[in-house]
């Protein structure tokens, strides 16, 4: 009988130690309530503006004022294009021919893609009588804390 009490002590303090081993990982795991709160500084935007512009009289429309309607969107597009390049970088491929030691030809292209997001518009304005212009900005710090989002997911 005596063996048998034995037996169930044991086995009930070995079910104890279990628990106590438990909660000390619990507590270590939780956060240090001593430690004081981590603050971080406000970080100041960092802006980047771009400007496109477009001709009036060369846009698709019948009237002056649907011609004006798509300058002020193609020179829209053409700053976000110029935010992309500037946001992600330009591709240029440039080709030079010489004959003689003499330059034939001289060409290159580029190319820009990628995604702006968070652009708004400053300023949305005619120049001279032909020409429409909008700048559009965008705070890099604002780009950056998407890329980072984007690569964590």
């Amino acid at each position: 009988m005596r063996s048998v009490v034995l037996m169930i002590l044991a086995l009930v303090l070995t079910g104890c130690e279990t628990v106590v081993h438990s909660a000390k990982t619990v507590a270590e795991a939780l956060p240090d309530v001593h430690a004081s709160p981590r603050i971080e500084a406000p970080v100041e935007p960092n802006w980047v503006s771009a400007t496109g512009y477009a001709p009036i009289s060369l846009q698709p429309g019948q009237t002056e004022q649907q011609r004006m309607l798509m300058a002020m969107r193609a020179s829209k597009l053409r700053a976000y294009q110029e935010l992309a390049g500037i946001i992600h970088g330009q591709y240029l491929y440039g080709t030079t021919r010489v004959e003689d030691m003499v330059v034939q030809n001289d060409s290159f292209k580029t190319a820009v893609a990628g995604i702006v997001r968070g652009a708004r518009v400053v300023k949305s304005y005619p120049v001279q009588d032909d020409t429409y212009a909008t700048v559009l900005e965008v705070d890099l710090n604002q780009v950056q804390r998407a890329w980072v989002h984007e690569a964590a997911r």
